[in-house]
């Protein structure tokens, strides 16, 4: 049995007929960039996470981008975030010209570590903004991280790439800040086939000056009242993740039942599993236990055809493009973590055999 760690044409088969016919009716439309399907989705997806506005862009790294500027984020601002994060992070505040400082995770829910950002915060008075980063599907603390940021004057835009449908108590991620970034990657938890990403927000200056930067900076067509870029999130995937978006909730509490059966089967191990605190609906984009044996695990798994990653296996600070140039508190944990992390398979359609599988190959290694 060969089983991936993630698998996007499950999701892709498991609704096909209702895929195929809304790139139908694309095609059929003679829409295909910013048309009706882009609307739509954008007007369900705001309903879906409770904000006034959802503006669909290229890709997650443009969206964090463009969400960055629309806050007013600009060159030499800095912005704190994690360096326990997917490069993106990093490469989309750059790309805004800003500076990015980086604060140590909490090891329980690998999120920003608060008492880390208020330390980074008092150090470094020029940090204008902050970017949470809702990582593995677990909400960041976002009212600590909200209640710093009103202390101490800075925006906050939330990294949602890997929480679409997560949430503290009733509020889902990507609601609670000045505005959030998505991604859809094929493999998130709402994926297109192909890129895509959105800017949600409340404010509507903020939404006004995203649709802008998404389109060359145009107010009317052809004409720049600003500089802009191109990331237009196209009709075709809009219709697909319309159809994937009815399903989201439905597929999350899906992969909490998988993570509920890791859990159960690897308890009492000696492998430290994922936690969630208390009030957090997780949805559990992936499913990352730590391991001090890790790579000897993640061999073993390999020869029985059970494939695995690492989100991420060097911190973004000691990578080499980053490594000497970026500001950092002590970051002991999060190297801690690059360490000993790995990710298992973890997607809504892992049917009960692979999971017993990979459960069996697990304890039988430990």
């Amino acid at each position: 049995m060969q089983i991936p760690q993630s698998d996007p044409q499950a999701s892709y088969l498991a609704h096909r007929a209702e895929i195929d016919a809304a790139i139908a009716r694309v095609l059929e439309g003679g829409r295909y960039i910013l048309g009706p399907e882009v609307d739509a989705f954008e007007r369900e997806f705001a309903g879906y996470l409770g904000v006034a506005q959802v503006v669909g862009v290229g890709n997650g790294t443009d969206a964090l981008t463009i969400a960055l500027r629309a806050c007013g984020i600009g060159p030499g601002d800095a912005v704190a975030t994690v360096s326990h994060t997917a490069v993106a992070t990093v490469a989309a505040i750059e790309l805004a010209g800003a500076v990015p400082v980086l604060a140590d995770i909490d090891p329980a829910t690998f999120t920003i570590d608060c008492d880390s950002l208020e330390a980074l915060l008092r150090r470094r008075r020029d940090i204008r903004a902050i970017v949470p980063v809702h990582l593995y599907g677990h909400p960041a603390n976002m009212p600590a991280v909200m209640e710093l940021a009103r202390r101490h004057g800075a925006k906050v835009i939330e990294d949602c790439a890997q929480s679409h449908g997560a949430a503290i108590g009733n509020r889902k991620t990507g609601a609670g800040g000045d505005a959030s970034a998505f991604s859809f990657y094929p493999t998130k938890n709402l994926g297109a086939i192909g890129d895509g990403g959105a800017v949600a927000t409340n404010d509507p200056d903020i939404a006004g000056r995203a649709r802008a930067y998404r389109e060359y900076g145009w107010k009317d067509r052809y004409v720049s009242e600003t500089a802009g870029t191109n990331s237009r999130l196209d009709e075709l995937q809009a219709a697909i993740l319309r159809v994937k978006l009815r399903y989201l909730d439905s597929a999350n509490a899906r992969r909490r039942e998988i993570a509920d059966a890791y859990s159960g089967a690897l308890s009492g191990t000696s492998i430290d599993l994922p936690r969630c605190n208390p009030d957090v609906v997780h949805v559990y984009h992936q499913y990352v236990i730590r391991s001090a044996t890790r790579d000897a695990l993640r061999q073993v798994l390999r020869e029985r055809g059970i494939g695995t990653l690492i989100h991420y296996p060097v911190p973004i600070h000691l990578q080499p493009a980053y490594r000497g140039r970026i500001d950092h508190q002590p970051l002991e944990r999060t190297e801690a973590a690059a360490r000993e992390i790995l990710s298992l398979p973890m997607y809504p359609e892992l049917c009960r055999d692979a999971l017993s599988a990979i459960v069996a190959a697990i304890r039988n290694s430990i």
